[in-house]
């Protein structure tokens, strides 16, 4: 049957109209998904359990950590292994009694949350969200992240993640207060 240059072929016209666009709507999408994957090129790294970390942010930043060969009690020392923002390799030995949350990369936090064990609230991690945005050399006052993400959570009445982020913080300044 043909309904106004519209064939038919046993169920309304609509109904197979959009079966056909949601198959070319799928196949689009899953193209898209594959073409963005093979030009960006992220990797990610899963977690053995050898690791103390592993995972990434936002801006294609991806990296595992391990204790180095060589960690003691009084010197823990990790390896941080991965690719940058830029897709290029990197590997830094961090001492984590060195690390200065008033001046740390993303990647030394990181280190330092893994190895203090800084719970992470059934999320990523205990870190505020524009960590997500940092690159492998970007370096920030953590402890001022903090006291903004605590403000912004008061102001909009999210008590639970305020004193989250509170306790965060407050894990951090103890490192701090232990040197």
């Amino acid at each position: 049957m043909n309904v106004n240059g519209i064939g038919t072929t046993g169920y309304p016209a609509w109904q197979g109209a959009g079966k056909t666009r949601q198959n070319m709507a799928g196949k689009n999408f899953a193209e898209s998904v594959n073409n963005a994957a093979v030009k960006k090129g992220h990797t990610v790294y899963l977690k053995t359990d050898d690791m103390l970390y592993s995972g990434g942010n936002g801006t294609g930043l991806s990296f595992y950590i391990k204790y180095a060969e060589g960690s003691t009690e009084d010197d823990p020392t990790v390896i941080a292994k991965g690719v940058d923002e830029n897709g290029n390799e990197f590997e830094q030995t961090i001492h984590i009694n060195k690390i200065n949350p008033r001046n740390a990369s993303l990647v030394e936090m990181t280190a330092l949350e893994s190895y203090m064990g800084v719970d992470k609230n059934g999320g990523l991690t205990s870190l505020p969200p524009e960590t997500g945005m940092m690159g492998l050399r970007d370096r920030t006052d953590f402890m001022d992240m903090f006291q903004k993400q605590i403000s912004d959570m008061k102001l909009l009445s999210q008590k639970r993640a305020a004193a989250y982020y509170q306790y965060s913080m407050q894990a951090y300044w103890d490192f701090m207060n232990k040197k």
